[in-house]
């Protein structure tokens, strides 16, 4: 049985590790608080700091396979292990070049691979430079997720919200849609790809809020999608699971806009709604066994649980009898004992054969169920 570890406990470890009981693998999870989502269900948990060098050393050394659920990991002790024959999904170098914003585009670019253009800026006073390149989007190289790290640079008047550390300015792009394709590749570079999903963003918080699956657009765009979603995949070498997020303009043109090398939000609805979910991808990668069918079963839809504003403090769950007596609505709750505002505290996926069905029961769904907290004495 092999020896398996995964580096972070939140929400993606606990549901590989929920697929993770299908298949003849010993699971082990690091990760610095031992009430996390995922501590309970692995087989071993460690408590350690997945940023520190010797933590990640020390648990991976005894194992014969790493995978991530985050990219802000030591990758020098990733680098380490591979060096001495433990695989790492994905490689040590992909996580350092996804988790660089900076070299991120610049790997894009290298490999001919549409994307918006873009000029590396080190300080806010370069970025006062470039006031001819707006309107664009200021991105942090290193430090930003989920929405945090990247401010939209309009006028002149938005120059102060720039970072004044290395960053990337992107021309802005005229977007219709905001798609995201999940892609399979193993160790053989065979590949599998999910259907194409239309990601619905909060502008508030620049968090995905609701999902569709399968995007809505014409074949010719979604070949395009899929053609240069592989590249990306192919370009970097590794096998693993990867999710391309990209844009597509007025004129059908498409472009990436970046690519997270691991499970992903945007697959969540795959559990319920595709014959082999992208977390079952994953083992199947890692075991070196056949790639799974993505095909749909059924179309779905996705709304993410967010910490409710203005509440903090130890989860209550508003509405939850109610979004469950609804028919082919399945909820996960990941288990955080207390929720902020904005905090992703877990998803629902609906499915249904008419696309109309799943916008009307997202929207139902975000306007019923609640993740509040209880008042403070």
């Amino acid at each position: 049985m092999l020896k398996i570890g995964i580096l972070g406990g939140g929400q993606l470890g606990r549901m590989l590790l929920q697929a993770a009981a299908n298949y003849p693998v010993e699971t082990f999870v690091l990760e610095n608080d031992n009430e996390c989502p995922a501590a309970h269900l692995c087989h071993h948990f460690t408590k350690g700091d997945i940023k520190n060098f010797d933590d990640v050393y020390a648990f991976g050394k005894g194992l014969d396979a790493i995978t991530i659920e985050i990219e802000t990991v030591n990758t020098e002790a990733l680098e380490k292990l591979e060096a001495e024959g433990i695989k790492v999904y994905p490689k040590p170098s992909v996580i350092k070049t996804i988790r660089n914003k900076i070299l991120q585009k610049q790997f894009y670019k290298e490999n001919e691979i549409p994307t918006s253009a873009f000029i590396v800026t080190q300080t806010l006073d370069e970025l006062k430079e470039h006031i001819g390149y707006l309107p664009a989007v200021h991105k942090i190289g290193v430090g930003g997720y989920d929405g945090r790290g990247v401010q939209v640079i309009k006028t002149t008047d938005d120059i102060e919200k720039g970072f004044n550390a290395p960053s990337v300015l992107e021309k802005m792009v005229t977007i219709k849609k905001e798609i995201a394709q999940i892609v399979a590749i193993n160790e053989k570079g065979e590949t599998a790809l999910y259907p194409a999903v239309d990601m619905i963003f909060d502008p508030d918080l620049n968090l995905l809020d609701y999902q569709v699956s399968p995007a809505d657009l014409p074949e010719k765009t979604l070949w395009k999608i899929e053609a240069i979603s592989l590249a990306v995949v192919k370009a970097l070498k590794s096998p693993g699971i990867f999710a391309v997020e990209l844009f597509v303009d007025d004129q059908g043109d498409v472009y990436v806009n970046e690519t997270a090398p691991r499970v992903h939000n945007s697959g969540h609805h795959t559990i319920e709604a595709n014959y082999s979910s992208q977390f079952d991808m994953l083992w199947r990668v890692m075991l070196n066994y056949p790639l799974g069918n993505t095909d749909h079963i059924i179309p779905a839809a996705i709304v993410n649980l967010l910490g409710a504003e203005g509440f903090s403090g130890e989860a209550v769950y508003e509405g939850l009898n109610d979004v469950l007596q609804i028919e082919n609505v399945f909820v996960h709750i990941y288990g955080k004992k207390e929720t902020r505002p904005g905090r992703k505290m877990g998803h629902v996926t609906i499915l249904s054969k008419e696309k109309q069905e799943l916008t009307h029961q997202a929207n139902r769904i975000k306007n019923t169920l609640r993740v509040t907290s209880h008042p403070t004495k």
